[in-house]
């Protein structure tokens, strides 16, 4: 089939590789002259593991293309996605001013019937706002031409996006259309042979899906978040919690890691998201609301630590820290804990001597050039001469340190740990102080103790 991608963000280029591998060819379209000259050259914007060699084999055998010319996606394909930006708008909610356009253009262009599909993540209602666009835009142009929104929400993780656009756990596919979906079971025929994925409802359900996913993962998040909390006061430890309710079937493993909060650009953005649009029919989500509010408090954990330990004037400390990125295998800082740990130390007087596998970059293209900020090479060169280390971001590289190594790098020995990584007893015995996020362990101490 011949698809076009509007969009060539996390989701727009991730879809558009794994379409094309499976044998489609893709048209992406972008805006941004830059980035589709570097995509054209096998230059992959940003980090996404496995993405790079299927950028680069599909564009090389003719299956995928990179354009900024709207027409020329808009006549390649009758089955085209809008993968572009839905940002927050000042209130929370999200902005389709990109999508409208993506839509507008559509409309504009178009020379036969379309299906129109809606990748983005975006509010309930909005499937009807762009039929209302196009068909706005067409009854201008006096054209008859048909058209099909349909809602196709993804569902991938940063980090694995790849391997679950190649194997979904579900296809939601939302329309009233059957010729729309059997056009969209066409498509994505290739990853639906080892069982039924293809989940087929209404656009407005679909629409809330998505969100739905996403605030509940966030929820769980955010409740064990609120365990630790509790649990750094009746003196229990959160992990020892942690593995003894996740065993129940019923709850699982997944999501109930404490830490210093979930970043990134989606569930911070769509659990706000659905606030505001459950505030806009008159009904307050009290628990979504304290959701949003758990996860900003628990993002000052770690400077809550640090405080507690040296005091609030931290003028002339140095602070090593691991983890810049939101997540483990992705350079992407948006909400990431680690941004408003550095802005509190930056505030307090301190310095911090940084290091990521993947996200120096971005963080110097965020920061720029400042004085209390060194980007350093290695995880062991942002120890030395440090006060403490800190840790925001559970790379692997980060799990088996050599504790010796650490101890003798800093002027003195005290790690705060905002993703459990450790072993308490192992660094207690190693003279190291150690925080940890609802371990007990000094998180309630006097400072000096």
């Amino acid at each position: 089939m011949n698809v076009t991608v509007f969009g060539t963000g996390y989701v727009g280029l991730v879809q558009a590789a794994v379409l094309a591998d499976a044998g489609h060819h893709v048209c992406c379209v972008d805006v941004d002259q830059a980035k589709i000259d570097n995509l054209n050259k096998g230059i992959i914007p940003i980090y996404e593991p496995g993405l790079t060699p299927l950028v680069q084999d599909n564009h090389a055998q003719g299956r995928l293309r990179f354009t900024t010319r709207a027409e020329e996606g808009v006549h390649f394909a009758d089955l085209i996605f809008i993968a572009v930006g839905t940002p927050p708008d000042e209130d929370g909610s999200a902005d389709l001013k990109y999508v409208l356009a993506v839509a507008g253009t559509v409309a504009q262009h178009m020379a036969s019937d379309k299906v129109i599909v809606n990748k983005s993540t975006v509010p309930v209602g909005t499937a009807d706002k762009v039929s209302q666009h196009v068909q706005g835009i067409l009854a201008q142009r006096g054209s008859q031409l048909g058209f099909t929104v349909v809602s196709n929400p993804e569902f991938l993780k940063e980090g694995a996006a790849v391997s679950d656009c190649k194997r979904p756990d579900r296809i939601i596919i939302g329309t009233d259309s059957a010729d729309a979906v059997a056009v969209m079971r066409e498509l994505y025929e290739p990853f639906n042979r080892n069982h039924e994925r293809i989940i087929v409802m209404d656009v407005r359900s679909a629409e809330l899906t998505k969100y739905a996913a996403n605030c509940m993962l966030a929820t769980k998040i955010s409740f064990m978040n609120e365990m630790a909390n509790i649990a750094e006061r009746v003196g229990a430890d959160i992990e020892a919690v942690r593995k003894g309710i996740g065993s129940d079937e019923r709850i699982g493993y997944h999501f109930i890691y404490p830490g210093c909060g979930y970043g990134g650009s989606c569930f911070p953005k769509d659990v706000q998201a659905l606030v505001r649009t459950a505030e806009s029919i008159d009904y307050q989500p009290q628990l979504l609301q304290a959701v949003e509010a758990v996860n900003h408090r628990q993002k000052r954990k770690l400077f809550e630590y640090i405080t507690k330990h040296f005091g609030s004037d931290l003028s002339g400390k140095t602070f090593a820290l691991w983890g810049l990125a939101f997540k483990p295998n992705t350079d992407d800082m948006r909400e990431a804990s680690s941004r408003v740990l550095m802005e509190q130390l930056w505030a307090a007087g301190a310095r911090v001597q940084a290091y990521d596998p993947e996200a120096m970059e971005e963080t110097q293209r965020i920061y720029g050039t400042r004085a209390d900020l060194v980007l350093m090479g290695t995880k062991e060169a942002a120890l030395q001469g440090a006060d403490a280390l800190v840790i925001c971001t559970e790379w692997q590289q980060f799990k088996a340190p050599d504790f010796n190594s650490i101890k003798g790098a800093l002027q003195t020995p005290v790690v705060f740990d905002g993703r459990n990584l450790y072993d308490p007893e192992r660094l207690d015995k190693k003279g190291i102080t150690y925080y940890a996020i609802g371990r007990g362990n000094h998180a309630l101490d006097d400072k000096d103790a």
